[in-house]
């Protein structure tokens, strides 16, 4: 059966990392879904063995309520091309539209403190503490990439960079500017092996925008985003963070002192203030694990007999 006898695609939904991605119905059972075509080149044997690994790692990776549900792999073909799909649970909003209505402003409202701070920041360590314990790093966590249903209050962490099999682009296919305001200090200074604190990294900067309502370093360069980082956490030197300035675009830096945390995160209460200055260490040796960060005691206000 054809993927378009299967499926009636409705709307384009926007371009992920690895392709156009379709809101569309499942012809039989009336299920909303996420159809994302993949640029896999297939070759004559097939999908390739790399790929084939990486989906069912996603498919494991998805049982995770706060993973994006993998509901099925469908082939297509085009101009005599086999093609992939990958067909995902669909949410119809995300992180950055949902904080987007909280905005500040003249009709700002802010976020309802429990839900977002605590229970989202929770789910999301919990996401990325499922991703780690299988070995995978997201590497691009970003608000636009955690989907939410808003009736069970549930965050998801979608576009699992796999990265092996699909590589991840650090340039987008569509001319959108890919987003630097997450991404971790040794990725922007060129580390060529990272870790898991990679993904804390984005952690912290996205609770950080939820407690805030814009967010902590919107850099428009990789330069400007090292400079917003080092103005508000410190210029690194080898005695905090070993090997900092062997690593590939490490320059003299203007040395800035680290300034205190709560000056930029007010309305962050002292517990909270002390798991973010841990997810934002500058040396990724030094940061918080989603497994730690949980257990943390911002958290112990929540009922995590919930989770």
């Amino acid at each position: 059966m054809e993927i378009v006898e299967k499926y009636e695609k409705l709307e384009k939904v926007g371009e992920g990392t690895y392709g156009k991605v379709y809101k569309a119905q499942d012809k039989a059972t009336g299920q909303l879904v996420a159809l994302k075509k993949t640029r896999l080149e297939m070759d004559e044997e097939g999908i390739p063995p790399t790929a084939l690994r990486e989906i069912s790692l996603l498919n494991l990776l998805s049982h995770s309520l706060y993973v994006v549900r993998l509901l099925a792999v469908e082939q297509a073909a085009k101009n005599g091309k086999p093609i992939l799909y990958l067909v995902f649970e669909f949410l119809d909003t995300d992180l950055k539209k949902f904080m987007d209505v909280y905005k500040r402003g003249p009709n700002a409202r802010p976020l309802p403190t429990d839900l977002v701070k605590v229970n989202f920041l929770f789910q999301l360590c919990k996401g990325v503490a499922h991703c780690h314990g299988h070995g995978v790093l997201h590497r691009d966590l970003k608000p636009q990439n955690l989907l939410v249903d808003k009736e069970k209050g549930i965050l998801k962490i979608a576009d699992l960079g796999l990265g092996r099999a699909f590589t991840v682009p650090m340039k987008s296919y569509t001319h959108e500017i890919v987003t630097l305001w997450y991404r971790a200090p040794e990725v922007l200074l060129g580390a060529r092996h990272y870790s898991t604190g990679v993904d804390m990294w984005s952690v912290g900067c996205i609770f950080a925008e939820m407690v805030r309502r814009q967010p902590l370093f919107p850099g428009d360069s990789e330069l400007q985003q090292l400079l917003h980082i080092f103005r508000l956490m410190g210029t690194p030197n080898e005695e905090q963070w070993p090997g900092v300035t062997g690593l590939r675009d490490w320059h003299e830096f203007p040395q800035w002192k680290i300034q205190s945390l709560a000056r930029v995160v007010p309305t962050l209460e002292p517990e909270g203030i002390d798991l973010l200055s841990k997810m934002l260490q500058l040396d990724p040796a030094n940061r918080i694990s989603a497994k730690a960060a949980m257990e943390h005691p911002y958290f112990n206000s929540l009922d995590k007999s919930q989770f």
